[in-house]
């Protein structure tokens, strides 16, 4: 027997027998010494016999096995401990995202369609029962309150440049309250985003969030101004076509004078053909240039439209650098976007709005909450993770979300252990603990590892 066949062979039988050995622990039990076989009555225990009138062991009713019933898996039996676990046949599916329920407490903010700064603000509650709530409203920099409404008053937090106008309200079920707020600012020429929310009774858990943003009338309808990038592009593209033209006018004119000696001959009077050549030797003809006169303008010409098209491409790239925004392209996803309080900014998963930044006041270590909105805007469930989200100092430190005071604020739930769902929102606080009396000035939230991000600066 050739060596190949041997070697094949013993090979094959050492696959079956390991085979054999794999399969044994799925295999049927064996049948305990003294048991009845298969398909025949059994005889009760002697704890279990039930004694008749007689005092005679009873014993116990059975019934006969169905034939037609499909033998027993022998997969379904139980493994034996010694032996790792097999792997589920088919994956498990992941668990659905569900969405939070609607806040019984909704807030909507409107601008007021006045030359000055105001705004509508409804507090509606939907329960059943009343509800104590505090509604606050964060002012822009430089911002502060002209009329304020249904008792409302002005307040400026501990530590912070930025204004407030805060009310204690009363909300009977099933009703809305309307407050009305008129701002006075240094410029009203600038949009002014004014965030609202709505916190429970502590002032710290909020119900719901929302946010306008005033546009001036006269802004409005005033022309739109031509941005310069378009005026720069427009003067390379005149710079260009003057250089082509030129080109083609020396061309032309090159052409031409070329042109003149044939034309000439072709129409004199004389006797005979331009061929065969004469035999006389013609003089030498020395080759014309072009005049000085028009090489120098041409050269300057195309020399200084090289010049400022490369100037002005080198400018435009430039200024579109931000040396402080995250990179928005190669291994990250999504544009890095940069905003301010109550402004919704998208990035790769998720919407943020940051409507409130809070410190503690007079301590060394010391914990800022935010209040943010963040909506799902994929048609997928997303999770995030509290590692990601930080809080910038003036010093140029960072810290991350406080997980444990994250929870402690959202009433023992981990807002980071279960995904959202596809197009839903929430509102919820962000601890984040701090070393110093300064305040964060810049808060960086993301969806995932990978995505740009969004930046909020602080008031």
């Amino acid at each position: 027997m050739p060596a190949s066949t041997r070697h094949h062979r013993a090979l094959a039988a050492i696959v079956h027998c390991v085979g054999f050995l794999t399969a044994l622990p799925v295999l049927p039990a064996a049948t305990a010494p003294g048991a009845p076989p298969a398909g025949q009555p059994q005889v009760a225990a002697f704890g279990e016999r039930h004694h008749g009138t007689a005092g005679r062991p009873h014993v116990a009713a059975t019934t006969e096995p169905d034939p037609t019933a499909p033998a027993p898996d022998p997969t379904m039996l139980t493994p034996d401990p010694a032996m790792p676990a097999a792997p589920p046949a088919a994956p498990t599916p992941t668990r659905l995202a569900v969405p939070p329920p609607a806040p019984r407490v909704s807030v909507a903010v409107a601008p007021a369609s006045s030359s000055e700064p105001g705004y509508h603000i409804e507090v509606r509650n939907a329960g059943n029962a009343p509800v104590s709530t505090t509604v606050r409203q964060e002012l822009p920099r430089g911002a502060w309150a002209n009329s304020i409404s249904n008792g409302g008053r002005m307040v400026r937090p501990g530590g912070s440049t930025a204004t407030a106008v805060t009310w204690q309200l009363r909300l009977p079920p099933h009703s809305t309250t309307t407050l009305d707020t008129t701002l006075r600012a240094a410029s009203v020429q600038q949009p002014l985003t004014a965030p609202a929310c709505a916190f429970a009774g502590d002032g710290r858990q909020p119900y719901d969030c929302a946010s306008a943003t005033w546009t001036s009338p006269h802004a409005a309808t005033a022309a739109p101004q031509e941005p310069s990038g378009w005026r720069d592009q427009a003067s390379a593209l005149l710079v260009g076509a003057v250089a082509v033209l030129v080109l083609g006018v020396v061309g032309l004119v090159t052409w031409w004078r070329n042109r003149r000696p044939v034309a000439a001959a072709l129409a004199s009077d004389g006797p005979g053909r331009i061929y065969p050549r004469p035999a006389a030797p013609r003089p030498a003809h020395r080759r014309r240039k072009p005049p000085i006169w028009l090489i120098v303008p041409v050269a300057a010409t195309v020399l200084a439209a090289t010049i400022g098209t490369a100037a002005w491409t080198a400018t435009r790239r430039v200024a579109a650098i931000d040396t402080d925004s995250q990179p928005t392209s190669g291994g990250w996803k999504g544009t890095g976007v940069t905003g301010s309080l109550g402004e919704p900014l998208r990035e790769d998963a998720f919407e943020f709005t940051v409507y409130r930044m809070a410190c503690e006041p007079g301590q060394q270590v010391r914990r800022c909450q935010a209040t943010v909105g963040v909506r799902n805007v994929t048609p997928e469930h997303q999770s995030w993770h509290g590692k990601l989200q930080r809080a910038y100092l003036p010093n140029g430190n960072w810290v991350t979300t406080d997980e444990s005071a994250t929870r402690q604020a959202n009433q023992g739930r981990d807002v980071f252990a279960e995904p959202m769902a596809a197009g839903s929102r929430m509102v919820l606080p962000l601890v984040f603990t701090v070393n110093g009396r300064a305040a964060p000035e810049r808060l960086e939230l993301r969806s995932g590892v990978f995505s740009a991000g969004v930046r909020v600066d602080m008031p």
